[in-house]
């Protein structure tokens, strides 16, 4: 799997280094360790040739799997790429717009936007209830929406009622003629935002991007890792921190404030020693 030639896609037509990718490779041990734990437990081996990996939580000694797995900073766009992708969503029926807004807004996985309902928004205070069966986590918690949301959200209902006529529950559903009136599925959602990238010509957009963005300008705020976490609905701060990355400009102008801020302080230690006469 590591020395295999890789296949070229129409995603990725320029990368002819052999191999694949990390991902798929832990995603076929994991099926190969499986089936070995099953002969194990069966008897019909000794052990399990796959060795599965350890961390060094509770006192435990770490242990490295067969192949290490890479941990790879997710993708977040520019100011420029940005633009073009809202760009791109201004072409997109109104549906789709207030989808994207509130992917940004509240940092919403996949799942939790498709299985939004009417009840769940508290349009007077822009917060949506997010119900404890439809995050990753299973925990509710509360997300906030702006402004531009706001407006979408209103003349979406309006636009729904219209439609649809005055119904609760599920609050996207399906315009097509096949699946009339029938609340979107998480693969709608993705073919909506491949969709958006071919026409922003930004290939590596996908349904999480808005989540990384909006998790990363909470940083950019000076929001507390602990209140980015709570927003993200994460147990874990470590999984915080790989949604979380500043770029380099950002990272070397808060160096140079900081290091401004020691430096004056320095300054004014040492000015007193001209003060001796």
């Amino acid at each position: 799997m590591l020395d295999r030639p890789r296949q070229r896609s129409a995603k990725a037509p320029l990368h002819p280094e052999t191999g694949l990718a990390n991902a798929t490779v832990q995603q076929r041990l994991v099926a190969v360790r499986s089936f070995y734990e099953y002969l194990v437990e069966d008897g019909l081996r000794e052990r399990n040739p796959v060795r599965r990996g350890q961390s060094s939580r509770r006192g435990r000694r770490p242990r490295q799997g067969l192949v290490r797995r890479l941990e790879q900073a997710p993708w977040i766009p520019n100011e420029n790429v940005w633009q073009r992708v809202l760009v791109a969503c201004a072409m997109e029926p109104l549906r789709n717009r207030l989808m994207v807004a509130l992917a940004y807004d509240g940092a919403l996985r996949r799942e939790e936007l498709v299985q939004l309902a009417v009840g769940d928004f508290e349009h007077v205070h822009r917060l949506i209830h997010l119900r404890a069966e439809t995050t990753k986590s299973q925990r509710a918690r509360k997300v906030a929406f702006g402004v531009t949301s706001s407006e979408l959200f209103v003349a979406y209902l309006n636009e729904r009622r219209g439609m649809f006529g005055r119904i609760d529950g599920p609050l996207f559903r399906s315009a097509s003629n096949r699946n009339y009136g029938k609340p979107l599925g998480p693969s709608t959602w993705s073919k909506t935002v491949e969709g958006i990238a071919h026409s922003a010509g930004v290939a590596r957009l996908s349904t999480h991007t808005f989540r990384h963005l909006r998790l990363t300008d909470l940083a950019r705020a000076d929001w507390t890792i602990d209140q980015i976490a709570q927003y993200a609905g994460h147990r874990d701060l470590a999984t915080t921190m790989r949604y979380i990355h500043l770029s380099g400009r950002e990272l070397a102008a808060r160096l140079h404030r900081a290091s401004a801020s020691i430096q004056q302080d320095r300054e004014n230690l040492l000015a007193a020693l001209a003060a001796v006469r």
